[in-house]
């Protein structure tokens, strides 16, 4: 079993830059095997990709992020980042990070934390 908290959110300004963390607890090892993803959900939007990191170190970003977001994953604090530059109003959204246990097919999600972006 793993639970993942987010933290970091909050507002900001067009153009500032904020850090989200999800820390996560429960195994160790299905946490440093598995890929992590972070995704966001808009109002009244679906929830989508942004960004993944595998267990290699391996990265992934949807393009509206590309250049602006960088993931990372520190597996000795079972925490996955995910900094955000250059932020517009568009990248407002409850980000939500997921750890997928490949072993199992299980996907655990976080409780999301809001990120506010003002023009």
């Amino acid at each position: 079993q793993v639970q993942l908290v987010e933290s970091g959110g909050g507002l900001v300004q067009a153009g500032g830059s904020l850090r989200l963390s999800c820390a996560a607890s429960g195994s160790m090892f299905i946490f440093r095997f598995n890929t992590l993803d972070w995704y966001r959900q808009a109002p009244g939007k679906q929830r989508e990709f942004v960004a993944l990191i595998d267990s290699s170190g391996n990265t992934n970003y949807t393009d509206s992020v590309k250049g602006r977001f960088t993931i990372s994953r520190d597996n000795a604090k079972k925490t996955v980042y995910l900094s955000m530059n250059s932020l517009s109003p568009d990248d407002t959204a409850v980000y939500y990070c997921k750890l997928t246990d490949s072993t199992t097919a299980t996907a655990y999600w976080g409780q999301g934390t809001q990120v506010t972006v003002s023009s």
